[in-house]
């Protein structure tokens, strides 16, 4: 057994079910020892941030690490940025690059790169393999590192010859356990005191206090005189709908945001670090909430939704009241809007199915009305590096075989990670992706307006319109092998949504706006 056999080994007694890989000529031991193991299961893609985006969706809904193979430092370098969103979603994710046989790094090859430098921004552990025996306890930490409860990436350095060479000691065990999570209980009775001490508390929920249990918790808390109840801002994944309480998302600008917390005595963090603005605006802080004002009911990591409920029932709290009413459909006969988008897509969702939002025109619209619609799970762009939408509905479709997942997307954003289109269709999954075509980078202009230009020039217009030429999504979802079809009123979008949901294949729909 080689290297890289021990490695495929390694992974498939530890649980491993995927490795999303864009493997080059450093990997090519590895890609061999694919073969050796029947149940490892590497899937293609045609750009390494599709692999490290799917991995973040897939970690996200399955609670357990996939690998990633990338080729050398720049190979790796293209999956940072859904590494970097994957990080602040506290997935687990172990990435293993190739590197030159170490005897020719030193030659510094052209393709020779500070793979660490690259690395340690978005790894929470880095090591690089130095003997083809210590290899599989490489992988192992790894992984260790990886699958905690507070989620992280490890990153493997292997180089070629090692895992080309054969193991002179044997195989060793490997002993990797899922973690589990607690919660502090004098966390819990510190907050209940401030409570039944008449404190005014508001509480930001993430982590897994967004699901079920979590919410049904906050469901009772929430009714309890003087607190108020938010969802982080970008949620790594929520539970929605199906009577489940409405946790608003704590608001993106920080004027609102703090206007918000403001109103109360204390902020509760449960499961999310200090709330700080995702951009400094001239004239308002950075922090949403002084830091004399925090109070922790659970660390990211800790059993959130525990605590949660731990609170609830400490405070003798009312039960749950599920959430009721019906979502308002738009006239049929009109022109397609992002509210008309949100109550459509909302209305339409296959019971149980996950959705993956990227892009604030179509993203928040239907936030605010999916509380109403089936049970199903949100997951969000966390970190705000573009273009991890559609690769972790990539990723969350392979998580759960044959649950529809739907990829609300802004027609900007797609554009970063397109490439998945081409995996989805390889793999024939029931992803059905949204396109919001407007043309324009919604968000830059916004921000132009905040900045305080009123009137956009010809530059300004050149650097955040999409028109000149128009992207032609029926022919790039074509090239791709996705079936795909245009809609501009709410009519053609409600059949072609339901159309596209009841054929469990992939489907693109793009949404003229």
């Amino acid at each position: 057994m080689n290297g890289a056999e021990a490695i495929v080994k390694a992974a498939v007694d530890s649980g491993v079910e995927y490795c999303f890989a864009n493997p080059g000529t450093t990997e090519m031991p590895f890609v061999a020892a694919m073969d050796s193991e029947p149940k490892f299961r590497p899937v293609l893609s045609m750009f390494e941030g599709v692999c490290t985006g799917a991995a973040d969706g897939y970690g996200r809904v399955s609670g357990r690490p996939a690998l990633t193979l990338t080729h050398l430092g720049p190979g790796f370098a293209n999956g940072i940025a859904n590494l970097h969103n994957a990080r602040r979603a506290n997935s687990p994710i172990v990435n293993l690059v190739g590197d030159h046989a170490s005897w020719h790094v030193n030659y510094d090859p052209p393709l020779a790169s500070d793979i660490e430098s690259l690395a340690r921004p978005v790894s929470a552990f880095f090591r690089t393999s130095k003997s083809v025996d210590r290899l599989v306890e490489d992988f192992a930490a790894a992984m260790r590192a990886a699958w905690q409860p507070s989620g992280a990436i490890s990153t493997l350095v292997l180089p070629m010859d090692l895992q080309a060479k054969a193991l002179t000691e044997g195989m060793p065990k490997v002993s990797i356990l899922p973690p589990k999570r607690h919660f502090k209980a004098d966390y819990v009775e510190a907050v209940a005191e401030r409570i039944k001490a008449g404190k005014r508390l508001v509480f930001i929920v993430g982590d897994n206090g967004l699901d079920e249990k979590g919410l049904t918790a906050a469901g009772r808390i929430g009714q309890l005189p003087g607190i108020k109840m938010f969802a982080e801002t970008f949620p790594r994944i929520s539970h929605r709908g199906g009577g489940l309480p409405d946790l608003d998302r704590l608001p993106y600008f920080p004027e609102k945001a703090i206007a918000e917390l403001e109103q109360y005595d204390e902020v509760v963090c449960a499961g999310v670090v200090e709330p700080i603005a995702y951009f400094g605006y001239e004239g308002m802080p950075s922090r949403l909430a002084e830091t004399d004002r925090l109070v922790t009911l659970a660390d990211v990591g800790d059993d959130v939704s525990g605590a949660m409920e731990a609170l609830a029932e400490l405070l003798n709290a009312p039960a749950h009241k599920d959430l009721e009413g019906t979502i308002e459909l738009p006239a049929a006969n009109k022109a397609l809007t992002p509210q008309s988008i949100g109550k459509i897509v909302s209305s339409a969702l296959p019971d149980n199915c996950i959705v993956s939002v990227e892009g604030g025109t179509c993203g928040y619209p239907f936030f605010t009305e999916s509380a109403l619609a089936a049970r199903h799970r949100v997951l969000t762009n966390t970190g705000g590096a573009i273009g991890q939408g559609i690769p972790a509905g990539f990723g969350a479709a392979l998580a759960e075989p044959g649950n529809t997942v739907v990829c609300l997307q802004s027609d900007g954003s797609a554009q970063y990670t397109i490439q998945a289109l081409w995996s989805i269709a390889r793999e024939n999954l029931p992803v059905v992706i949204l396109i919001a075509a407007n043309h324009k980078y919604n968000i830059l202009q916004n921000e132009l307006r905040r900045y305080g230009v009123t009137e956009f020039g010809e530059n300004s217009l050149a650097l955040t319109e999409l028109d000149r030429p128009r992207v032609d999504w029926q022919a790039l979802s074509k090239a791709y092998g996705v079936d795909s079809v245009c809609v501009t009123n709410n009519a053609e979008l409600m059949r072609e949504f339901k159309a596209a949901c009841d054929a469990k294949a992939p489907r693109l729909i793009e949404m003229s706006l």
